[in-house]
């Protein structure tokens, strides 16, 4: 008979070593920021009244989520968000530091990490590593953009520039032609990544 005192010490090293990012995760997550900063560096041409610039960092956030998972994608958009704030220069134009959380742009930079978490919870857990295909992968990243980028960008515009909802989403529509060019290269992209590395949404 199987004591269930020792099961329990045992299982219970067992789940935190599971749990543990190990040196492979904490490289993807580095690497991924370092993406993302870089990206955002492209294009970082401001449009609407509100003065947003239009860059490639949602392409970064976006393929953090759908490629490293729920976990680790949380991670790599937080570190990147984090060298911004301490200073480095890693956001548009060049931009750093714990002001621009309160500009006119804080809200996008706030829904990144959630819709990083939200892109890689839905490619891995409904999705599924088995089932990955560009097509199926496409709404796990709309998903993201749709349902936390844009909503949190324009109340951001809406605080910060104290304009209401529809001006703010007058702003936020120049972005939308972007976002579906980069949310099909998302999919595209972290489909053919999957395939080559089905076993990379293991652990995140």
């Amino acid at each position: 008979m199987t004591d269930p005192v020792a099961t329990d010490v045992i299982a219970e090293p067992a789940a935190r070593t599971r749990a543990r990012l190990t040196t492979t995760d904490l490289a993807l997550v580095a690497a991924f920021a370092a993406l993302i900063g870089a990206l955002a560096y492209l294009g970082a041409i401001p449009v609407g009244g509100a003065g947003v610039p239009i860059t490639l960092q949602t392409l970064g956030v976006a393929l953090a989520g759908a490629i490293l998972g729920p976990l680790r994608g949380f991670l790599a958009v937080s570190l990147y968000l984090g060298l911004g704030a301490i200073g480095l220069p890693v956001f548009a134009e060049h931009s750093s530091g714990l002001g621009v959380f309160t500009g006119v742009s804080a809200g996008y930079l706030i829904s990144f990490p959630i819709a990083a978490a939200l892109i890689g919870f839905l490619v891995k857990y409904v999705v599924g590593p088995r089932r990955i295909r560009a097509l199926l992968v496409l709404p796990a990243v709309a998903a993201g953009s749709i349902l936390v980028v844009h909503p949190l960008g324009i109340a951001g515009m809406m605080i910060h520039q104290g304009v209401p909802f529809e001006v703010a989403l007058s702003w936020d529509i120049p972005f939308w032609l972007g976002d579906v060019i980069k949310i099909t290269l998302v999919s595209l992209i972290a489909a053919e990544v999957h395939r080559a590395f089905p076993k990379l949404l293991a652990r995140s």
